[in-house]
């Protein structure tokens, strides 16, 4: 199950990269002389760039096998059966076992990926605060 990241969130990053792009074009291309500094708009349209196909290809979450992984260059993941408790603070949701705990931020879920995630979670039959 892959658990979408919220459309906006993805249009921000594709917005910000095609920006930078432009940016560091017109300042390549309209001065005589050129630094390296003009390059770093470039380098930061890239990175934008690639955040947005990367989000767009693996979504935020997915949930195979029991365990729970959130995507990206640092992601972490956890056994859902070693979850004991769930605990919601200012728009995340923790899960907490023995010796990880994890945050997922919901306020970049897809409303309708965020109810799956929801059904998921109440499966465990772990403890909510």
């Amino acid at each position: 199950m892959n658990i979408k990241y919220k459309k906006r969130h993805l249009k921000i990053n594709l917005i910000f990269g095609i920006v930078w792009l432009i940016f560091g074009l017109l300042s390549i291309f309209t001065k005589e002389k050129t630094y390296w500094t003009d390059y770093g708009y470039i380098v930061i349209s890239i990175l934008y760039l690639l955040t947005y196909f990367y989000q767009k290809q693996y979504k935020y979450i997915t949930i195979e096998n029991g365990i729970l992984k959130i995507n990206g260059a640092f992601g972490k993941k956890i056994n859902l059966s070693e979850v004991k408790q769930i605990k919601k603070f200012a728009g995340d949701y923790i899960l907490k076992t023995n010796k990880k705990e994890l945050t997922i931020n919901t306020q970049i879920i897809d409303p309708d990926s965020l109810i799956e995630l929801n059904t998921e979670l109440e499966k465990l039959n772990v403890k909510w605060n």
